[in-house]
């Protein structure tokens, strides 16, 4: 039994010396790393926790979402959804109890005219836009309020561009127009506004605009569907907007010289584009 102690003793310490000589040559051949990449790794590792609670609060809330449209989906079920009905604003609230006015000049040339036809401004105005009128002598303007009776806030408006398209020479078919439909407008411009002409020029420039017997300006209008009115210097053009642009081109390049020929032949295109369109 002595002779065996020895030989127990000596394995039994074997192995610890071993395990401390590996621990050794471990530590010898261990990478040491710097402080920068330490911090960033502990960066990395607060970024990392971070987007797993976001992506666990996000998971929350997705759930209470789901949650909500399930209920919502039980309420859908159970009670339908009713229809918001708007009763209509009435007259005084849609004024604000303010009375609108607007003042049309009258020049004198157009006196007798809109003596003759007071009836026939006066009765759409009236009637059917439910405003006041008036025509005042002293100084010289149709005057167009609003009351309790008006319906439409436009309506002031329309019955404005109906009277001065009617002033400006208009005749009273075409200035009803405006009052009736919606997209049609009054544009009016110079002569010197497109080139700055005087004397013989000017009336040359005219016209052309005119032609003989007014034979240029009627075919103008009756291509491009608007109406025309000379006026000395002055050109009024009434219609819709893209119609107004055609009709514009077409008399300032009379105004710029070009010979009615060609403006024709311009017409004559526009003409067939607007068949093959139809």
């Amino acid at each position: 039994m002595a002779d065996d102690l020895p030989e127990l003793i000596d394995v039994s310490i074997k192995p610890v010396e071993t395990e401390k000589q590996e621990e050794k040559k471990s530590d010898e051949f261990k990478l040491v790393e710097t402080k920068r990449k330490r911090r960033q790794k502990n960066k990395g590792d607060a970024e990392m926790a971070v987007e797993e609670e976001e992506d666990e609060e996000d998971m929350t809330f997705e759930d209470d979402e789901d949650a909500v449209d399930a209920d919502e989906m039980n309420t859908d079920k159970t009670e339908p959804l009713q229809k918001i009905k708007f009763p209509p604003v009435a007259p005084e609230k849609l004024l604000d109890g303010k009375f609108e006015v607007r003042k049309i000049h009258v020049p004198p040339n157009r006196f007798n005219p809109l003596k003759d036809n007071w009836m026939k401004v006066y009765t759409p105005v009236v009637e059917y836009l439910k405003l006041q009128i008036r025509f005042n002598l002293k100084s010289r303007n149709v005057e167009i309020k609003t009351c309790p009776e008006t319906t439409e806030i436009s309506s002031i408006q329309k019955a404005a561009d109906f009277v001065r398209a009617f002033v400006l020479g208009f005749e009273i078919e075409d200035a009803l127009a405006l009052v009736r439909l919606d997209d049609l407008f009054l544009e009016s411009f110079e002569v010197i506004d497109v080139r700055p002409l005087k004397g013989d020029h000017l009336s040359r420039a005219i016209g052309r605009i005119a032609g003989k017997g007014g034979k240029t300006k009627f075919t103008i209008e009756n291509t491009t569907k608007t109406r025309i009115v000379l006026a000395d210097s002055k050109i009024h053009i009434l219609g819709s907007f893209k119609n107004i642009a055609l009709a514009r081109r077409a008399v300032c390049n009379l105004i710029l010289g070009s010979p009615p020929s060609k403006i024709y032949g311009n017409l004559r295109n526009i003409a067939s584009r607007a068949m093959e369109s139809f």
